[in-house]
């Protein structure tokens, strides 16, 4: 592998600086011999997509072949850190592959049986939950992902699909073996269930209250509400209005107070961060997307941080392009501070010190 120099400002101080790029890390003293890639650029680490799901798609899991697109997809979009939030693939094998983005996993979802998409999860009954938990730490890497609410169809509408003390019993376990714990929550009534059980994060969101809001905040519980998902809510509501009409007004109640709900989560200090939901009905690459859409009731730079330093570090990676740290980052021709638009074509894409895009 060469030697690179390249020279910009450096998000997120917007400082200029030149770094030089050797063995796959970043150095900050002139390395002689060293190819110039771009001058007078903005230099920044690589982007986070914290919720997406590789090698899975609407009927299940798929062939490696199509795992390595999705993966392909997200590093060229700049995504060069992922948190996988579920999936029934088994991505280890990327592990090996350094012109692969890095993958942290959650295991496969945890639901019940009939209480989630077919073919996506690991469907246990209550009283198997934290045996379930178990396994699924085994197979990730430190977090956990429980599906907290989904269509009860005696009810016709959204419902938990845990008890209270089941979930407190399954995410005390998970702490125990050094696991965090997220959830797939639409609702209000599975969302204050898995606080009080104490919960690390929180996808999608959309039934937070001020008391939820204020709970998190207070305990620094992580929301990922994938903006471009959400975005399907009307599609959902017509899918299930024949059968659950109450689900379907639900759903559309939800979607019409989302935007309200996560300005009001920024205000309170919940920590935010950018993720797809890519995989499933998604397709990969859509990280730049979201990130202009957390920056409707945010700002530019705080959508940024969201999706690239902030994640980082949340996801305990390095955050910053300094001294050592792998030289995993993007090279944008404009500043993505004036315009998020110049996400989705980065000049060039840099992953373990070499030119991928």
């Amino acid at each position: 592998m060469g030697a690179f120099h390249l020279q910009g400002h450096v998000l997120p101080s917007g400082e200029p600086q030149d770094l030089w790029l050797v063995d796959g890390v970043i150095r900050t003293e002139p390395v002689a011999g060293a190819e110039t890639l771009a001058t007078g650029a903005w230099l920044m680490p690589g982007l986070v997509d914290a919720h997406c799901h590789v090698g899975l798609e609407s009927t299940g899991a798929v062939p490696d072949d199509v795992a390595e697109r999705h993966a392909l997809a997200d590093r060229d979009a700049g995504a060069l850190l992922l948190r996988d939030a579920g999936s029934p693939a088994d991505t280890r094998w990327m592990d090996d592959r350094p012109d692969l983005p890095r993958i942290i996993r959650a295991g496969r979802h945890i639901a019940r049986p009939m209480r989630y998409l077919r073919n996506y999860a690991a469907e246990v009954e209550p009283d198997q939950l934290v045996a379930e938990v178990e396994r699924q730490a085994a197979r990730g890497d430190g977090w956990i992902k429980l599906v907290g609410d989904w269509i009860d169809r005696e009810l016709g509408d959204l419902a938990p699909l845990w008890p209270p003390a089941v979930a407190a019993a399954a995410i005390a376990r998970a702490h125990e073996l050094g696991c965090r714990v997220t959830a797939h929550v639409f609702g209000a009534q599975a969302l204050e269930d898995l606080l009080d059980a104490g919960i690390d994060g929180i996808e999608h969101g959309t039934g937070m209250s001020e008391a939820t809001i204020a709970a998190m905040a207070e305990r620094q519980v992580a929301l990922v509400p994938t903006m471009v998902q959400l975005e399907k809510f009307e599609s959902y509501a017509q899918a299930g209005e024949a059968k659950f009409p109450a689900y379907a007004k639900h759903i559309r109640a939800l979607a019409a107070t989302r935007m309200e709900r996560f300005a009001q989560a920024r205000e309170a200090g919940v920590p935010i961060y950018a993720g797809t939901d890519a995989g499933g009905s998604l397709p990969h690459g859509l990280v730049g997307a979201e990130i202009a859409a957390l920056a409707q009731f945010s700002s530019p730079e705080y959508a940024l941080g969201a999706g690239s330093w902030r994640a980082r570090e949340w996801l305990a990676r390095p955050a910053t392009l300094e001294e050592g740290v792998p030289a995993d980052l993007l090279v944008f021709d404009e500043d993505p501070r004036t315009d998020l638009s110049v996400l989705r074509s980065p000049a060039r894409v840099i992953l373990r010190g070499a030119v991928v895009g």
